[in-house]
């Protein structure tokens, strides 16, 4: 059973085995926000902060007193650090998860792990190499409502899966000039919001070989012609399945969708369908609904405090003693996939 499936169960309970301390590189609102959570739920023991951003740091201070603030991701590699917990711009992710990896420290990084199937191929090596585990906030797969489309497809009662229809349409765009910069960012729309859509969908169908994948890419109402140089900041995407599925995805950001988000992951199988979305716009609400025929259920529905719980699962198994996972080959799985729709 995937480990996601085993954090029902005690995601609200202090683990038995001793909290890891853990390092923040970057504590920006997501940063903080992976340890407050961490910290509120006794998952780790918070020893070290660094932010280039001097306020950053002060405002994860007041939430962690007791850890110490430095300069550098070198400064917290130290004896007394189990592991490190990324959220710095994409650029660097690769590069830090690597070095810290190197120094025998475990990693929980933000996504995208790496900006392209390469980079994100060394980390994972640079994991079983120092038999550490790896960990990346994919998010969305720890929802309640997540977990319940993945429990279903997964007990076969919807047959045969064929075809699978994502989405992520954000109203806004991200307010960091790098993510424009696809030598920062490593692409647009697609590698920031479809990363987790494409990893729902490859994770919830087990991880078939996938086929052949195509994609149209647009910057501002306009086909692009080289993502060398801009991002998109729309795209659709065709992703045959060797299983016989097929998967589209279409993304983007600044799109006039009548509502802050659109998000959902739609499967359907010769026995029924499960949808995971989004409800009245939000960008955390979310249902888990099965179809039959014309009859909808509500399997799951809001509240759910998801944030953070992707990084309380990664403490606690770090805290149980857990060395390298084979699992670490979906991020490579995953990057495989965006690069083909990037045209890598």
């Amino acid at each position: 059973m995937p480990e996601e499936l085993l954090l029902q169960n005690n995601i609200n309970t202090e683990s038995e085995n001793k909290k890891p301390r853990l390092g923040f590189l970057g504590v920006g609102w997501i940063g903080r926000n992976r340890m407050e959570v961490m910290a509120n739920h006794q998952a780790a023991e918070i020893t070290y902060i660094a932010d280039t951003v001097p306020q950053n740091t002060e405002a994860a201070l007041l939430a962690a007193p007791q850890a110490q603030s430095v300069a550098t991701l070198t400064d917290m590699l130290t004896d007394d650090t189990d592991g490190v917990v990324i959220a710095t711009p994409s650029a660097f992710h690769a590069e830090q998860s690597i070095q810290a990896l190197q120094a025998n420290k475990a990693v929980f990084c933000q996504k995208p792990l790496g900006r392209n199937l390469e980079e994100t191929r060394q980390v994972v090596e640079a994991a079983r190499a120092a038999d550490k585990l790896l960990g990346v906030d994919l998010s969305y797969r720890y929802t309640q409502a997540m977990q319940a489309i993945y429990q279903v497809v997964q007990s076969g009662e919807l047959g045969n899966i064929y075809a699978v229809e994502l989405t992520f349409h954000n109203a806004y765009g991200p307010d960091k000039p790098w993510f424009y910069d696809p030598k920062l960012s490593g692409g647009g729309c697609v590698i920031d919001l479809g990363v987790h859509l494409v990893d729902l969908a490859l994770w919830t169908l087990n991880f078939p070989e996938v086929e052949k994948v195509t994609s149209s890419l647009f910057s501002k109402g306009q086909r692009l012609a080289n993502s060398q140089d801009m991002v998109e900041d729309y795209a659709n995407a065709s992703i045959g399945l060797a299983n016989g599925a097929h998967v589209s995805l279409s993304c983007s950001w600044n799109l006039p969708a009548g509502q802050e988000a659109i998000i959902s992951a739609v499967f359907y199988g010769t026995q029924g369908g499960v949808a995971f979305k989004n409800i009245n716009g939000s960008f955390y609400d979310f249902v888990a609904e099965r179809f039959y025929g014309t009859r909808t259920e509500t399997l799951t529905a809001p509240p759910d405090d998801w944030s953070g719980r992707a990084g309380v699962a990664w403490a606690n198994r770090v805290a149980a003693g857990e060395k390298f996972s084979p699992e670490a080959e979906e991020f490579v799985k995953v990057a495989a996939v965006l690069d083909k729709i990037y045209g890598k």
